[in-house]
């Protein structure tokens, strides 16, 4: 078990997304993303395999979770800076974690 404190260590915060790309060069389908993280982070990258579930469209102005403080991962010539959070449909492919409601960008989960 983890305790509360190693929790309060991983800093999820609210994004939106505000660019997709296709990402050719993934091994598996994915999709770059630019996601706005409020004032304090800015804009960051992210890499998501979120094609099976979601059209480039419908993922702009999306809101979503994501994790700001794990290093930075290489995948292929692409730099993903944060972790964008989702769960696997009754398939494995990804779906989102977002808030119910409208809310700010880079507001942290507690």
């Amino acid at each position: 078990m983890i305790s509360m404190d190693d929790f309060e260590k991983v800093d999820i915060r609210v994004g939106r997304i505000i660019e997709v790309s296709d990402f050719p060069e993934a091994r598996k389908p994915a999709y770059q993303l630019r996601i706005d993280l409020g004032p304090d982070i800015g804009i960051k990258q992210s890499s998501a395999q979120l094609v099976a579930n979601y059209t480039k469209e419908q993922l702009q102005n999306h809101l979503v979770l994501c994790v700001v403080n794990f290093p930075p991962r290489q995948i292929g010539h692409f730099r993903s800076e944060v972790l964008t959070l989702g769960v696997p449909d009754a398939g494995g492919n990804c779906i989102l974690i977002t808030p119910s409601r409208e809310v700010p960008a880079g507001g942290r989960l507690y």
